[in-house]
């Protein structure tokens, strides 16, 4: 879409409001809105002015003014809102020199796919996320200096099978681990599961599959195409809102947090890429599983940065309680065309134009635009400097013998250890420009700020470990 494209729909969808949309830190959207007597195309040449210094992060007080500037080729009409509202994601500029905005996760993108293209490797980067997320029917949680206590209430869960419900118990509830593709009424969320999808559909995202995930109490997998870095992860912030707001508008709550319930999976977010040039996969080859040497280079640098991008690609405490060893999490740096206890995978696929890796540590609480950049810079890096991955692994690194497991590396422990590899090894993330020191201060501040309060606040498992002690 152009410009007039977007000011030709406005008109034909009789457009009440425009929604200027772009992401924090965090990799949360925000969003400020403006009567259609306040929008044309001065808002594409100019840009929409906003106070950058009250996102988490972002600029002081004392040089707080940034633009908006939207781009015409994101536009979709919001299905939610009771008055007909445009959307227009949008980069954050800096209006003395019109540049991407240093700590703006979409610039930082941007930035990304041209240094891709500088370096004389590639010139696209194909992205392919699988978010995986829940489906509640409420969750009530309380923190102060009382005590502390968090609960989910799902109808669905396999907890329930004793509870009394108004229509009655039906009886008919995924198990725990038992939730991977059961027909209804077992899976109950499928009606809610194809509203998203018709929803992503009508919002430009193409859908490729949805189904109910391994987890009882909800969990759930909608798989849409892949697409370049920039673009795939404006996808990705879409498919979260509309998760979000089609589980509200049937009374129900969404998360995509790791980990919400104890004792079954948590939610992953295995991302799919592959590098291309001239409209050549650089992936496909006559290597181990069809690779080429060009695709191992990649997997080593993800292998050697893995505990730097832990702190993007999985940046919340709550990551941490599903990164854990000995249990079914993708934990050891190992790749592997067979194993899925492999962090990273190589699919079976019938012909070199779908030849990728997926990479399977990450999760949803990512932000997509920088989690994309972090992997996309640790492979240019492994294939710049030739770091072979090593032998793959093809037993189960789940049941290995204790001197073969030690020898495997494994993905960090905690956050705030992911935070201290980041803060040391953040070298490849500079390269072009592309991340700078002060964006990685800020974001390692911003973080650490999680790490405190969570280290300094009592949790009632504390309470059944120690209180006789």
């Amino acid at each position: 879409m152009t410009p007039q494209d977007v000011l030709k729909l406005v008109e034909e969808k009789e457009v009440r409001f425009v929604d200027f949309r772009f992401t924090d830190t965090r990799g949360k959207e925000q969003h400020v809105g403006v009567p259609i007597s306040a929008f044309g195309m001065e808002k594409f040449e100019d840009g929409h002015a906003f106070d950058g210094s009250s996102i988490a992060g972002w600029k002081g007080i004392q040089a707080s003014d940034m633009q908006l500037m939207p781009d015409a080729n994101s536009a979709y009409i919001d299905p939610f809102m009771d008055e007909t509202t445009l959307v227009l994601t949008c980069d954050v500029v800096e209006p003395a020199d019109g540049k991407g905005y240093d700590r703006d996760p979409r610039s930082i993108a941007k930035r990304a796919e041209a240094y891709l293209k500088s370096s004389g490797i590639g010139d696209t980067a194909y992205f392919g996320p699988e978010p995986e997320f829940f489906i509640f029917d409420a969750v009530e949680w309380k923190i102060d200096m009382s005590g502390s206590y968090c609960k989910v209430i799902s109808e669905e869960a396999a907890w329930a099978s004793g509870d009394k419900f108004e229509s009655g118990n039906s009886g008919h509830r995924p198990t725990v681990k038992g939730g991977y593709f059961p027909v209804p009424p077992v899976d109950s969320l499928n009606d809610i599961r194809a509203q998203m999808c018709l929803a992503l559909e009508a919002c430009g995202v193409p859908v490729e599959v949805h189904h109910h995930e391994v987890a009882t109490a909800g969990q759930c997998e909608i798989g849409t195409k892949f697409s370049s870095l920039v673009q795939r992860a404006d996808w990705t912030q879409i498919l979260k809102y509309i998760v979000h707001n089609v589980a509200h508008s049937y009374g129900k709550t969404a998360t995509f947090m790791p980990k919400p319930i104890v004792g079954d999976n948590g939610s992953g977010m295995h991302v799919h890429q592959s590098i291309w040039k001239d409209g050549k996969n650089l992936f496909a080859g006559n290597g181990y599983a069809g690779l080429s040497d060009t695709a191992l280079y990649y997997i080593g640098g993800i292998i050697k940065h893995a505990r730097a991008l832990n702190a993007i690609t999985n940046p919340l405490t709550n990551s941490y309680k599903r990164l854990v060893p000995g249990f079914e999490a993708p934990v050891k740096l190992a790749y592997s065309a067979r194993n899925r206890s492999a962090s990273i995978r190589v699919p079976y696929v019938h012909n070199d134009k779908a030849r990728r890796i997926e990479v399977r540590f990450p999760d949803p609480g990512a932000n997509p635009y920088l989690a994309f950049t972090a992997m996309m810079m640790a492979g240019l890096d492994g294939i710049q400097n030739k770091i072979h991955p090593g032998d793959p692994a093809d037993k189960n690194l789940y049941d290995l013998p204790p001197e073969e497991d030690a020898k495997i590396p494994t993905v960090c422990s905690s956050l705030e250890q992911a935070l201290e590899y980041l803060d040391k090894g953040r070298e490849f993330l500079l390269r072009g420009g592309v991340f700078s020191n002060e964006m990685i201060d800020a974001y390692i501040e911003l973080r650490m700020e999680e790490v405190t309060r969570f280290r300094m606040t009592t949790h009632p498992l504390e309470y059944e470990m120690y209180y006789s002690i």
